[in-house]
């Protein structure tokens, strides 16, 4: 039981809970079930789990503000479930750092394969630190700008920059595509792993994010081309 990985459940509707964990121990997870964000933030310091699916409506602290501790203490995985689907609790949950965002009801299958891709980006990043020279191909300079895929590490300006496995990888795939254009779609099946439908806005925001650590140089910049996507520009 101790190889399992372990989910924390984050939902005050009981049945909701027990149903989520019912897929997940199918699965071969291990699960812990928090009722409310009081718990949840308690629960996650003992069970410490690999990954927290954390409902936004919560009695006491919300969602967001479970997720904000949650980021405080590390980077473990988070995947926000909400009966909203408006945009903007999307955007929020992930400016606050969230993985993903599923809105309820959501289909047993689609919540695994989110689960599961999830988890898989964070254990590539953790099994690749046994490497102590980046494979070339894992790994792509620019002036002022190191992003190894096989240490999980960007340096920019001769400093390292603190970014989730995600935004990572998006800025890894577009710099080592220079001056391609992918749609958001695209991006979004080539980087989320799954079918993102509809969520392109997803995107938008890790862009956003990379913008505000990365700044654009004189030699690069990460620029939009207006109705198609992004792209890396070289100069």
């Amino acid at each position: 039981m101790s190889d399992k990985q372990k989910i924390l459940i984050v939902d005050d509707d009981a049945n909701i809970a027990e149903l989520i964990s019912l897929y997940l121990l199918k699965e071969c997870f291990d699960t812990e079930i928090a009722p409310d964000g009081e718990t949840a933030v308690e629960k996650f310091g003992e069970y410490r789990p690999d990954l927290v699916l954390l409902d936004v409506m919560l009695p006491g602290i919300d969602g967001y503000e479970v997720l904000r501790r949650i980021r405080k203490a590390g980077d473990c995985p988070v995947i926000m479930l909400s009966a909203k689907g408006e945009t903007f609790d999307k955007v929020l949950g992930l400016e606050l750092g969230a993985d993903d965002y599923m809105v309820k009801p959501f289909d047993s299958k689609e919540l695994v394969a989110r689960v599961k891709a999830v988890l898989r980006r964070k254990v590539q990043p953790a099994a690749a630190e046994e490497e102590q020279q980046p494979a070339e191909k894992d790994f792509v300079k620019y002036p002022d700008l190191e992003i190894s895929l096989t240490n999980y590490r960007v340096t920019y300006m001769g400093a390292v920059v603190d970014m989730p496995p995600k935004e990572l990888e998006l800025l890894y795939f577009l710099a080592s595509h220079p001056n391609q254009v992918f749609s958001r779609d695209k991006l979004l099946e080539l980087i989320w792993d799954y079918d993102y439908a509809g969520d392109s806005r997803t995107v938008d925001v890790h862009i956003k994010r990379l913008r505000e650590k990365i700044h654009d140089h004189e030699s690069w910049a990460i620029g939009t081309v207006w109705g198609r996507g992004y792209r890396f520009e070289t100069h």
